[in-house]
Order: structure tokens, then sequence, then C-alpha cells
């Protein structure tokens, strides 16, 4: 496993649809010296930054060389990535590997992203990026499959539309409470199913938003974090499954299901001893893109059994103040700045850990949590964080 490494130092921007008031380098430079002023530290110690956002989504190429000053990567090592929405969780995973090899002794990695600058739009970018002759009649992006996913939970169930509005509901309390999510809104479970239809059963308050900002995190091997912070978090273990050609199971489950999650989720409760992750985790910091993928993704990463997570939201169970809270920060449904995004999944459940995430903390005491990344082609990074070391 090589040497353990640390979460010491988080950064966040405010999310929101346009920052008019800077460009792309000044917002991952806000974000990187907040990360840096949390460890304690300055961009001297660190030894390798790593970028990650998704430049096809904004129309341009290399942002890592865009922003250097912004970054603070200016002649150090470091690499670019882009794995589509797994973006931010591939950063997680790559800059744990680089400590953890014993090359670098402390990390900064940042996610990022600004379509509006170069006018991008995510959607736009998504169903136009297969060819239209040979991939015909399907299409590519989320929303036809997560109303798939959607139709096929109720139809199997019979649990009718009101599960998937009580937990866009919960994402929203949630996100009012936190000062950096994207969409602040107040609704009721008549606002969620009143709400414009996309693709039935999918509508538009199910789905996350299109947003811009940037996340950073300061990674450290055991020695240096135990030495920069009180308050370090272990990523203690972590899963990267995915299948390049997409799968979904519809037979004998009806449900098209997410396999690389439960391939994930089976591999990584196996090798750290759990048997029943609600008991034995604290919560979940999932990457949520509607409402309806948090009720059936639970169930694809065996948090509970077939047909039991609708029945979790309605009895409060994955609540802010419930048995086993997921998406306490509001999740991606609140918040989507995609290069950014699973890696605020990681930031989240430290922050959590820590006992840092103000008005959105849970109540419970959280001494371990997981957090996931969801992308294109079946992707998933499944994270274990804790606070001590086994």
């Amino acid at each position: 496993m090589g040497r353990r490494v640390a979460i010491v130092g988080i950064g966040q921007t405010l999310h929101k649809k346009r920052h008019i008031d800077r460009n792309h380098t000044e917002l991952i430079n806000e974000a990187a010296r907040k990360a840096l002023q949390d460890a304690e530290i300055t961009i001297e110690d660190v030894d390798a930054v790593l970028n990650g956002n998704m430049d096809l989504f904004e129309g341009h190429n290399l942002m890592d060389a865009m922003t250097v000053e912004g970054s603070g990567a200016y002649m150090k090592p470091g690499l670019k990535m882009n794995t589509g929405g797994t973006t931010g969780g591939t950063m997680v995973a790559s800059g744990w590997y680089h400590v953890a090899s014993g090359k670098y002794d402390v990390v900064l990695i940042i996610g990022s992203e600004k379509l509006e600058e170069s006018g991008g739009n995510t959607t736009s970018a998504i169903i136009t990026c297969a060819d239209p002759l040979t991939l015909r009649p399907y299409h590519t992006g989320a929303v036809g499959a997560l109303a798939i996913v959607a139709a096929s939970y109720m139809n199997q169930y019979r649990c009718g539309e009101e599960p998937g509005a009580i937990v866009r509901v919960k994402a929203a309390g949630n996100a009012l409470k936190n000062p950096y999510s994207h969409l602040k809104l107040t609704l009721t479970v008549d606002d969620v199913l009143d709400s414009a239809i996309l693709i039935w059963p999918l509508r538009l308050l199910h789905m996350c938003p299109q947003s811009s900002g940037a996340c950073a995190i300061v990674l450290a091997s055991e020695e240096k974090a135990k030495k920069m912070t009180k308050k370090p978090v272990w990523i203690t273990d972590f899963v990267t499954s995915h299948m390049e050609a997409w799968r979904a199971t519809f037979a004998p489950d009806p449900i098209p299901s997410m396999q690389s999650q439960t391939d994930s989720a089976i591999k990584l409760f196996k090798r750290n001893g759990i048997t029943n992750p609600m008991k034995q985790v604290d919560m979940f910091e999932m990457y949520d893109p509607a409402a309806w993928a948090e009720i059936a993704w639970l169930e694809d990463f065996l948090i509970c059994e077939k047909g039991e997570a609708w029945k979790l939201a309605e009895k409060g169970v994955t609540a802010l103040d419930g048995a086993f809270p997921v998406n306490p920060s509001g999740g991606v449904q609140s918040t989507n700045p995609i290069g950014a995004t699973a890696m605020i999944r990681v930031a989240e459940a430290a922050l959590q850990i820590r006992g840092d995430a103000g008005g959105h903390q849970v109540t419970k005491n959280v001494n371990s949590a997981l957090a996931s990344s969801f992308g294109g082609a079946n992707w998933t990074n499944l994270f274990l964080l804790k606070k001590n070391l086994d």
C-alpha cells in the first residue's frame, strides 16, 4: 500500500452559474490559496501540483498551462487529468499515488470548471461528441439514462414519484446550509412534482445544475501530516472501477445498474471488513447527478438491500440528522462544477470527519465516511476516509 496519506488542507470557491468578477486563473488561485492556508503552508512547501478540468466543455485545451500562475505549478512537476465526471476523484486517487509512492511528500490537487468564458455548455458538448450516424438511435449524456433508472425503479417497487421529490428537497435544504453551494432553493415536495418534465419521470428539479467553481485539496505523507495538522483525514482505501463499454443489467434485475459502483463497493468493503456499511461507516458523500440516482445508487453501492433505498429517504434515515446521512453538502444536485465535482465529494466528507462543515455538519459523530465519483463509460471511484489510523 505504500506510505499512508492524509488530507491536510481543503479550499473551495463559491460555486455559481457564472463568475463574472474573475477569470479561470483567479478562480483556481482562490481555491488553492484557501487549501494552502488551511494546511498552514505556502506553495513553496508543495512538491507537485495536479490539475483537473473538463476542457471539452469549455472549448479549449491545456488549461493547466493556461492557469499556471494561479495554481502555483510553475516549475513544479504535475499532471493534467480529464476523465469525465470522475475527474476530481481521479485526481484524489492520482494525488494519493504521488504521495504513497514516496516520490513526493506534499501534493496540491485542484479541480475547476468555468464554462462561461468560452460560451461552453455541458449538455451540448455531451450530446454532440458521439458520431451521429454510427451511434444512432442512441445518444450520449446523462438525462436519458437517468430517466430510465427513475422509471425502472418506480415500476419495479411501485413507490411513486414522491421518494425522488423527498430526496431533492433534502438536498436543497442541505445546500441552503452550505455557504459554497450553487443552487439556493427552498423547495417542497409539491414544487418538485410540479416542475417541468425532461424525460418522464425525470423532472427539471431532479437534475443537477451546470456550475462554475474550484476546489483544492492538499495531500501529505503520514510524517508530514502529523506535523502539519491536528486533524488529518486519512485516505484509508479507494477503488477505481470502470467498464469502457456501457453495461446495464436488465435481467434478472430489471433496473439498469451501475456495475462499476457495485464492483467498487464489493472490493472496498471486503478489503476493509465492512459487512454492514450503514453501521460501520458514518455517512456518504455520493456523486448524485439526479435525485433518483441517489436512491438507485445507494443500492448499487450495497449500502442497503434492493428496494429499500426509497424507504430510507421517506423515513429520514439519509437526512442531515439521520442515522446514515447522504450528501449533507447538498450534493451534485445542488452544485456541479464538473472538473471539481467529484473532488468536492471527498473534500466535503473530510470536512464532516474534521467537524468543520459548519451549518451543514451532520448531528452524529463522524469517524469514517465514503465518497464516490461517477462518470461516463461506467467509471467509479469509491473512497473510504477515516479520522484515525487503524
